[in-house]
């Protein structure tokens, strides 16, 4: 999550666009520390979000609007008495800082015109939005910082506002090339030199910490984009990759000062996992989604987080529920597994046993043990004896542990069986969970922990409404192709919604989705199996193996027995493909 300096001038590059010579026509703060500026600019309305939220700092364009207090505060109102209707005159950003400037132009009340700024700070905890006048002097501020909150920096009214240098970063937006500008403290080869040869750090680190507005993330882009490991130490770097490495940084530099900029966010499979302004390289093997705007990219990227997050919050009373039973289960197969291994000696008691009924008129008094012909194997075995009994006795001993064990081993194996099935069950559930989306998602799989016996149904009989429904896939081919989010839904695809000749494909031995391809009567070609195969592979616990066995078959070979978990399904006959997980050029229907 790189929201950096580079996306910082990604914003500013799109807010010049879109709010140049605009007016600001309402003035809003929703929350505490959030602003939501209304502007007018050409004939079009425009929201700017400005959020100095300590967790999750953010500027950009939006269309959603914001219900306000119904007293506005204090900041609100001072905005509102000096930039009604102010005309935005330019907005700015320090060299490749996360700092952004709104230059603003107004009337005062004597009607002369003045000039003010809006100056946001998007630094984590730090993230400020302060207003000063022209002479950068602080009117105030939506935070105030005392001195006893920070050493560094007062930010109270009437203190003169300045950028704190708590670093030793430079910009390297100076000297670069192509913005034609030749400053003292540059972006030479020389001095780059300097910087990366006295830090005995991995090179990405290097880079972040010697230049201001570079993430870990554009560190480590800049390093796959000049062919260099990222984690090498920086002071063992040879001249050659230290001219791959400047020449990369260089060209990044050039991107932004030229405004070349790619908003994107990166997905594995459903999950966004990044956003960046510039083409991210190192992420080749992920799916990338481009859009126009940063913005977009802004509100789509953390809404989609915020909403995971929520899921997984709201799952995670089920995950702890199936991940208890599961480990207890596990416990108890190990446990049955290990007193399935005693019972094998049961067949040597029962040899024991015939053996003495066969020589045991050869036994003297009180023998320790005897020795006889293994009929069976033709080897001489010794048998150890009991000597206080007789041999009848010590046949009917053997005889007697042969029973126990026998016995103790056909419970067993029924027991293994069905714990087996269990903690199968359990793993599927889980597989569930991991690729739960939505909200609805989790109630059809709390359904099945209910009818499974896991959790107790609250408020009576009645179950809950289900509107969750499988994954929607098309084929390269035109295809549709069906993936079930739960058991529940495995079992109705495989067996309601599938006719014979569908084709049904699962992760082999391993919990996973059952997919549906619906052939309409034609014949499928190869890259739909492909494609098809991939989704089983991706929507498995196999996700993350470089290969995944997947088995398919025509579902009218697919049975399922009677008594069965949910999900659970056999197959006689299949054909098999090895195939990794990767979904990213399969198009997904959205609902």
């Amino acid at each position: 999550m790189a929201f950096d300096g580079i996306t910082i001038a990604n914003i500013v590059s799109e807010l010049r666009q879109a709010l140049s010579g605009g007016r600001i026509y309402k003035i809003a703060q929703p929350e505490s520390d959030e602003l939501l500026l209304t502007v007018k600019n050409n004939g079009s309305q425009h929201r700017l979000l400005l959020s100095a939220d300590a967790s999750l700092p953010l500027v950009y364009l939006t269309q959603a609007n914001k219900p306000s207090p119904m007293t506005a505060p204090g900041f609100c109102m001072l905005l509102r008495k000096h930039l009604q209707n102010a005309r935005i005159v330019d907005i700015t950003q320090p060299g490749l800082e996360r700092i952004l400037h709104l230059e603003l132009e107004h009337l005062n009340e004597l009607g002369d015109l003045c000039r003010k700024k809006l100056i946001i700070e998007v630094m984590g905890k730090h993230s400020n939005i302060i207003f000063c006048d022209e002479k950068d002097m602080i009117i105030d501020s939506i935070k105030h910082i005392s001195g006893m909150v920070s050493s560094v920096r007062e930010v109270l009214p009437g203190r003169d506002y300045f950028i704190p240098q708590t670093q030793d970063k430079q910009n390297p937006l100076r000297f670069c090339p192509q913005s034609g500008e030749e400053a003292p403290v540059s972006l030479t080869y020389e001095n780059f030199c300097d910087h990366m040869q006295t830090k005995p750090i991995a090179v990405y680190k290097a880079l972040y910490s010697s230049y201001t507005g570079i993430s870990p993330i554009m560190a480590q882009e800049i390093c796959y984009r000049a062919g260099i490991d990222a984690d090498l130490p920086a002071n063992a770097l040879e001249e050659t990759a230290l001219h791959a490495l400047h020449d990369a940084l260089t060209a990044m530099m050039g991107q932004i000062i030229t405004g070349t900029f790619a908003p994107a966010i990166i997905y594995d499979g459903q999950e966004p996992i990044e956003f960046s302004s510039l083409p991210l390289t190192l992420y080749a093997d992920k799916r990338t989604v481009s859009f126009s705007s940063i913005s977009a990219v802004l509100e789509q990227y953390y809404a989609q987080r915020s909403m995971l997050t929520r899921i997984r919050q709201k799952s995670a009373d089920l995950r702890r529920i199936v991940q208890t039973a599961l480990e207890r289960n596990v416990k108890k197969y190990d446990l049955q597994i290990k007193q399935m291994q005693d019972t094998e000696k049961k067949d040597k008691y029962k040899v024991y046993g015939e053996l003495i009924n066969t020589y045991g008129y050869n036994i003297t008094p009180d023998s320790k043990s005897m020795e006889a012909l293994n009929y069976y194997t033709n080897e001489m075995i010794t048998i150890p004896l009991d000597p206080t009994l007789t041999p009848l006795e010590n046949a009917q001993k053997y005889f007697e542990k042969y029973g126990k064990l026998k016995r103790t081993y056909e419970a067993l194996s029924e027991l293994t069986v069905q714990v087996k099935e269990e903690i199968e069950h359990l793993e599927s559930i889980l597989a569930a969970l991991d690729i739960a989306m939505q909200e609805e998602d989790l109630v059809q799989i709390k359904e099945e922990l209910i009818e499974s016996g896991y959790i107790r149904r609250k408020g009576g009989p009645k179950k809950a409404r289900i509107t969750s429904r499988p994954f929607h896939y098309i084929s390269s081919d035109g295809f549709h192709m069906y993936v079930g989010k739960n058991n529940f839904q495995n079992d109705e695809l495989t067996f309601k919604f599938a006719t014979g000749n569908d084709w049904w494909f699962h992760a082999k031995k391993k919990a996973g989705s059952h997919v549906i391809v619906k052939t309409e009567g034609q014949e499928l070609p190869d890259r739909t199996f492909e494609e098809a195969a991939r989704l089983a592979a991706y929507y498995s616990k196999g996700r993350e193996q470089a290969k995944v066995e997947i088995d398919y078959i025509q579902k009218k070979h697919v049975k399922k027995p009677a008594g069965s978990k949910p999900g659970f399904v056999v197959y006689y006959t299949n054909f098999s493909m090895a195939i990794d997980s990767d979904i990213s050029g399969i198009q997904q229907v959205m609902k």
